[in-house]
């Protein structure tokens, strides 16, 4: 149970130490979010918070997504997410949640949506090897045999084969914060992170 905050993805870029070894990082625009409602057990079984980013017309909006945006009395969010807290005392709807509350924090979990990349062959979905290139092989990309014949009969369940590679939820762990830019709600961290620019990601302060 650990609050976060939403964001995007800003691109890659690199930055020197004191050393002068240079250190891969990813830019984040991170927050400002806004409670839209407070979860307790007397109410909904669990405490917890939901939060709003990213402002969107209301036009945008189903009426009962507006009717939920109009009940917490703030602006209507596109995105919504919810951290499950042991004491959710401290928070009042419409508060707004930015880095201001994650300064005493030394590491992050990011989690995203991976880049998709389509149909994928073995070599590079599952890291096959491949058939010889030579002396009149027909077998250079091929998947092989994927089963017995008669018994049992049927391709086994959770084969590696030929695929859709990407577009799904991946979490990075443990990412070292480089810097926190709180003016311009910029968080800076070291190495990567899931998806492509503008990707819409969650964020995970751990303690130090």
């Amino acid at each position: 149970m650990s609050l976060g905050i939403l964001g995007h993805k800003i691109g890659m870029t690199q930055i020197f130490d004191e050393s002068g070894n240079v250190i891969p990082v990813t830019v984040l625009h991170v927050g400002p979010c806004t409670v839209t409602q407070i979860k307790t057990v007397l109410t909904d079984g669990y405490n917890a918070i939901q939060v709003g980013y990213d402002n969107v017309s209301p036009q945008k909006l189903t009426k009962p997504e507006q009717g939920h945006f109009k009940k917490s009395g703030g602006a209507p969010l596109k995105y919504l997410q919810e951290y499950k807290l042991s004491n959710v005392d401290d928070f009042i709807l419409g508060q707004s949640i930015s880095m201001e509350n994650f300064k005493n924090f030394s590491s992050v979990t990011v989690t995203g949506k991976s880049i998709g990349k389509g149909f994928a062959g073995n070599q590079k979905r599952h890291n096959f090897g491949r058939g010889p290139m030579t002396h009149g092989s027909k077998n250079h990309r091929a998947p092989g045999s994927i089963g017995a014949g008669t018994t049992p009969g049927r391709v086994i369940p959770g084969k590696k084969m030929a695929g859709r590679l990407g577009g799904i939820q991946v979490t990075t762990k443990n990412l070292e914060i480089m810097k926190m830019d709180s003016k311009e709600n910029l968080l800076i961290v070291k190495g990567a992170v899931p998806g492509k620019p503008g990707n819409l990601l969650n964020i995970k302060f751990l303690d130090s």
